[in-house]
């Protein structure tokens, strides 16, 4: 997915099933995974794309462990994606684009239109035309959203409601991605910096100051709420294959200290994001560096660095991590495959 291209659609010949009210993921091989889907069963809920049974990418809330599954769109002429809740977790902001246009998997913030709504799927609000207030992410207060514009160089804050503009920046490299700290002092991204593509950057928004978090081969990143770390994907070449599987990584915002989160090998690790209480991780999982949705899996961070190997050892990665662990694992595998999930405390179901 790092410096690769891939276009998906929804192809009406794919089809998912959607399993509501099925046993728990892991809990029918791992006795470990199975408590980590009781731990986390309660701990909020989940938002993230996925393919409908019509073959088009909806929006889908549940809890952390699979249950209470909602298609909360239903949208067959749209592919939603790009999906956070707010916040408070009341509502929820994503971006929609024509079915025939299909989601590109590292532009999708900047195309179709600006859209929020109720975190049930209620109450459906357009915000400007197609390409408009690209890249957007919630202030924490839910009142003003950052906005990323590439070609004019620049990232704008404006104010919610009247869409007046607030602050206006240099992107300082970022050409995705862009997200703000839960205290509002900081945006990170995906940056191009001093000749090198896909660095993560943190930027001070008071002082302008940019810290490189992480160099080289590395995307989607978001913030821990501690506002101290940064999770993120990394691909390191010469491992395993030359290539390199990606992995999930977690490193300062100072950039000073990066810690392995969860390597698989065979696999790449991609839209990851942490818990609002910073004890788990989610994210999706890759046979090819490429594509939409993958299979998403949590993990306890108490248990990382975390190396998961196949039928062949990952001593590659082992060996750069001595006492890694191999699970727990907790795979998501009674909903639909997911892109960019994002996770709330709010208990969504009763608003």
């Amino acid at each position: 997915m790092i410096g690769r291209f891939m276009w998906r659609g929804g192809i009406a010949a794919v089809l998912v099933v959607v399993m509501c009210g099925v046993v728990r993921a892991g809990a029918a091989d791992d006795p470990e995974a199975q408590k980590l889907a009781k731990e986390v069963s309660n701990l909020g809920w989940l938002v993230f794309t996925g393919m409908s049974e019509a073959g088009d990418y909806d929006l889908f809330v549940c809890r952390p462990d699979g249950s209470k599954l909602r298609n909360i769109t239903k949208t067959p002429r749209y592919n939603e994606n790009n999906v956070r809740f707010s916040p408070d977790g009341k509502k929820i902001l994503y971006r929609r684009i024509p079915r025939a246009e299909h989601i590109h998997h590292t532009l999708h913030g900047q195309f179709g239109e600006f859209v929020i709504c109720n975190s049930d799927g209620s109450n459906v609000v357009v915000h400007g035309k197609s390409g408009e207030f690209p890249w957007a992410s919630w202030s924490p207060d839910g009142k003003q959203i950052a906005c990323l514009y590439k070609k004019e160089g620049k990232i704008r804050i404006f104010e919610l409601e009247t869409k007046k503009l607030i602050k206006e920046m240099p992107r300082y490299g970022v050409f995705q991605q862009l997200y703000w700290s839960p205290d509002g002092k900081r945006l990170c991204g995906c940056a191009n910096v001093d000749g090198a593509d896909w660095n993560i950057i943190d930027i001070d928004l008071a002082t302008g100051k940019v810290t490189l978090v992480s160099r080289d081969l590395n995307c989607t990143p978001d913030y821990f709420h501690d506002n101290r770390r940064i999770i993120h994907s990394h691909r390191q070449p010469g491992l395993a294959d030359g290539y390199g599987w990606t992995m999930l990584m977690q490193a300062s915002v100072d950039g000073k200290d990066r810690k392995l989160v969860y390597g698989q090998r065979n696999r790449h690790v991609y839209w990851s994001c942490v818990s609002p209480d910073d004890q788990y991780a989610i994210f999706s999982i890759f046979l090819e560096d490429s594509g939409v949705d993958g299979e998403m899996a949590i993990v306890r961070l108490a248990d990382t660095p975390m190396v998961v190997s196949s039928t062949v050892p990952y001593t590659e990665l082992e060996n750069l991590y001595p006492g890694a662990k191999q699970g727990p694992v907790l795979h998501l595998t009674n909903v639909p495959k997911g892109f960019e999930p994002h996770w709330t405390a709010a208990d969504i179901q009763s608003q």
